[in-house]
């Protein structure tokens, strides 16, 4: 009796309900790809769909428009390649990353001129791939940014790279014009080293956090009229960082 009180629990566990972040598309033909994969989307909250051929995607990318698509390139019926082409034609703005073991740059350039959001080699790191995946989402949320942005007694043009403060000129570095342009993007929102590291830096470069600390350092000293004690580019404690204009 016991036995069956708990198959049924366990039974409700699987069957219930779950929060998602939306859903992602694998089209992969690979089945123990297809199971790694699952794994590792679910595991960061999203629901996936998955695709065995290429003419199956097409259909599942039709009526069911995801969150983004993780793209082989070989596959059955129709190749990566014509897929990521026809899925930019029905919606530019859902995300294709190409999930693929063709390593050769012609091919990478090839697919990004078709569309293609990124491009991810295998043998792949799962952290790499799920960064890159949320990274493309982000993107194409992104709004449009101003290309002059004032707070406090700053004001920054970011398409002539010029900053004052309180009239003055401020000297930042091309990079640090790039860090502060994506706080100014995502204003309010608390921003994991991680997600700076990916989104800022980039994964070929491979920084460490200290990097991130660092570079908010030298922000703070040019740009806050209090470094130690600053009110705009604030310290979340155990989570990152946050921009308050």
């Amino acid at each position: 009796m016991i036995k069956d009180r708990e198959l049924v629990a366990e039974m409700a566990e699987d069957t219930a309900p779950l929060m998602t972040l939306g859903t992602i598309l694998v089209i992969e033909d690979d089945p123990r790809m297809q199971k790694v994969l699952r794994r590792i989307f679910t595991e960061e909250h999203y629901s996936i769909l998955v695709a065995g051929d290429g003419q199956t995607g097409l259909e599942m990318f039709r009526t069911e428009r995801p969150l983004a698509v993780v793209l082989d390139l070989i596959l059955p019926h129709l190749s990566g390649r014509e897929l990521c082409q026809t899925f930019k034609n029905l919606s530019s703005n859902i995300p294709v990353i190409v999930l693929s073991a063709i390593t050769e740059v012609v091919d990478k350039v090839l697919l990004l001129e078709l569309g293609a959001d990124d491009y991810v080699t295998k043998p792949f790191s799962p952290r790499e791939l799920t960064a890159r995946v949320q990274a493309a989402i982000r993107r194409q949320r992104k709004p449009t940014s101003q290309e002059v942005y004032r707070f406090a007694d700053c004001e920054i043009d970011f398409k002539k790279m010029t900053a004052a403060r309180s009239g003055s000129t401020v000297m930042l570095t091309a990079h640090e014009f790039k860090l502060l342009k994506f706080f100014t993007e995502n204003a309010e929102r608390v921003l994991t080293r991680d997600i700076l590291l990916n989104e800022v830096w980039g994964y070929n470069f491979y920084p460490t956090t200290r990097t991130v600390d660092n570079q908010i350092l030298k922000l703070r000293q040019k740009l806050e009229h209090d470094p130690a004690n600053p009110r705009h580019l604030l310290t979340i404690y155990g989570a990152g960082y946050k921009f308050v204009p």
